[in-house]
This record gives structure tokens, C-alpha cells and sequence, in this order.
């Protein structure tokens, strides 16, 4: 196993202190090479994933983000439960005060989806 695979492997989210728990102030993490495989084809699926939140006490730390995402790779999961699961993993471990993902999936036969989940919505 290669060194890249090792580490994503092992991914767990990292947390850092909010240095700024005074202030409401907007986080956005934009992952641009985020894949998974269809559950129905085994098909490789491209997404930007999008994250928009208001930190409270934690933050996330940025690489640990990157390697908990690039394990979706190997995945089979839907555009659905994929966005929903990255949305319910950070609201357990953040606890923000706002939060939003949205998955922006490319196109596969013609077919273009936008899956977008807010703490508004909850």
C-alpha cells in the first residue's frame, strides 16, 4: 500500500480550537476532486463538494478534511447518502452554528445533481 493510501485510509477528522469563539464568522471549504463509485454501476461520480460554516468552539483542520473526503473514492454510495453523511460527520464533531454542504455532481448521461443540506432544513 502506498503512502497516500495508507493515510487516507486511516482518515479521521481532526478538530482545532476556534480561536475566535466571540465572533459569528463564515467558513467555506470548496473540494474540487471529490469521487465516488455508483452503488448501481460501479461507475465512477465527480463532485465539487462545498462547505459553508459558522464555527463555534472547534474548526476543522484542513487536511484531515481532505483525507476524510478522498475516502469516499473507493465508495459505492449515492450523490444522496454521500452529501448526507459528510454533513451528518461534520454536525457530530463540529457542533457549528451554522452548517451547509452541498455535493455539485458533474453530469453522467445527461443527468446533473445538486444535493444541498443546511441546519436550516433540520
Amino acid at each position: 500500500m502506498r503512502y497516500g493510501e495508507e493515510a487516507i485510509k486511516k482518515a479521521k477528522l481532526e478538530l482545532w480550537d476556534n480561536p475566535h469563539t466571540e465572533k459569528d464568522y463564515e467558513i467555506n471549504i470548496s473540494f474540487n476532486e471529490f469521487t465516488c463509485l455508483c452503488p448501481r454501476s460501479g461507475y465512477p461520480d465527480f463532485a465539487t463538494i462545498a462547505i459553508k460554516y459558522v464555527p463555534d468552539r472547534k474548526i476543522v483542520e484542513l487536511k484531515s478534511l481532505k483525507l476524510y473526503l478522498n475516502s469516499f473514492r473507493n465508495m459505492h454510495i449515492s450523490h444522496e447518502e454521500a452529501t448526507n453523511k459528510i454533513y451528518s460527520e461534520l454536525e457530530k464533531k463540529l457542533k457549528p452554528r451554522f452548517l451547509e454542504v452541498t455535493g455539485d455532481f458533474n453530469p453522467r448521461g445527461n443527468v446533473k445533481t445538486v444535493i444541498r443540506v443546511s441546519s436550516d432544513s433540520d
